[in-house]
Formats: C-alpha cells, sequence, structure tokens
C-alpha cells in the first residue's frame, strides 16, 4: 500500500472566511434596506400639501386633506424640538373618522431608519401619543413628521418639516 503525503494546511491569511463574512454582511444590509423600505411603503397613501405658514417648535401645523377634511398636529415642545426628547404628539382630525394615526419621523436628506408611533383615540377626532427624533451628528438635521391616517376611503396624509439644532 502507498503510504499518501500529509495534507497541507494554509495556515496564512483565511481569504475564504474573510470572503464569506463580507459576504454575509452585505446580504443583511441589503435586507435591511428592503425591509426599510417595505415598511416606510407609502404607495397607498393620497398625501396633501401642509399649509406653508408652520413652526412644529412653536405651534400647530395643518393640512386641508382636499374636501375632506383638515387634520392638525401639535406636538408641545416648549419651544424647541431635541433629539432623543420624549414628545407629546396630539393630532385632531375634523371631517374623517379615522381607524388609526401614526406619525413618522424621517430625516429629509438623510435615512435614520424608521421612527414610527401610532397614536391611541382619547376622543372622537382627538389622537395622542409619544414620538422621538433620532440623534444626528450633523449640526443641523432636516427631519419630516408625516401623519397618516387610516380611514374607510383609504390611507391619507400630510407631511410638515422642521430642523433639530444638535445641543
Amino acid at each position: 500500500m502507498k503510504n499518501l503525503p500529509k495534507p497541507v494546511y494554509f495556515t496564512g491569511f483565511p481569504a475564504l472566511k474573510v470572503l464569506i463574512l463580507i459576504t454575509g454582511i452585505s446580504l443583511a444590509a441589503c435586507t435591511w434596506y428592503v425591509f426599510a423600505n417595505w415598511l416606510r411603503d407609502d404607495g397607498d397613501i393620497t398625501w396633501f400639501t401642509p399649509n406653508a405658514d408652520c413652526n412644529l417648535h412653536s405651534s400647530t401645523c395643518s393640512a386641508v386633506l382636499g374636501d375632506k377634511g383638515r387634520l392638525t398636529l401639535t406636538i408641545d415642545a416648549d419651544g424647541r424640538i431635541d433629539a432623543l426628547d420624549i414628545l407629546p404628539l396630539d393630532v385632531e382630525v375634523e371631517g374623517l373618522n379615522p381607524s388609526h394615526v401614526t406619525v413618522d419621523f424621517i430625516g429629509r436628506d438623510m435615512d435614520m431608519g424608521l421612527h414610527r408611533f401610532g397614536l391611541t383615540a382619547t376622543a372622537p377626532g382627538h389622537f395622542h401619543g409619544q414620538g422621538q427624533v433620532g440623534i444626528c451628528t450633523q449640526d443641523v438635521m432636516p427631519w419630516r413628521a408625516r401623519v397618516i391616517l387610516e380611514t374607510p376611503e383609504g390611507k391619507l396624509g400630510s407631511w410638515f418639516d422642521f430642523d433639530v439644532i444638535r445641543s
């Protein structure tokens, strides 16, 4: 019987393991991107332009929802919306009876993930809850508050832009 040579094990750079790790990280990033966009899907929402004179830091903001009604968003921020502060959110709806109301905070210039907050009905046409904007490394971070109403006629929504200054 012929003696086989002993196997030689490469003990240098583990190229295959590194390539497997890079592939796994790439697949995880792609999965996260698809999942995040699927959750944020707003293709079935009818959007209405907000009123131009809006400053969520100090006052309410509203939007007319065509001939269907009106929505108003109030963030009780004591003069300034800061990152990571718990923000009381109030939405009042006139002319509609939504079954569910959510407020999304999204970064206007940067993907900051999904910050979606469901509100609870406290009275007919009045919804209340809490939300929070994330932190960012920029000195001024532009955000958008999207209010989405689920109604028997479908999803309706509007948006309100504001900036958060890093403290």
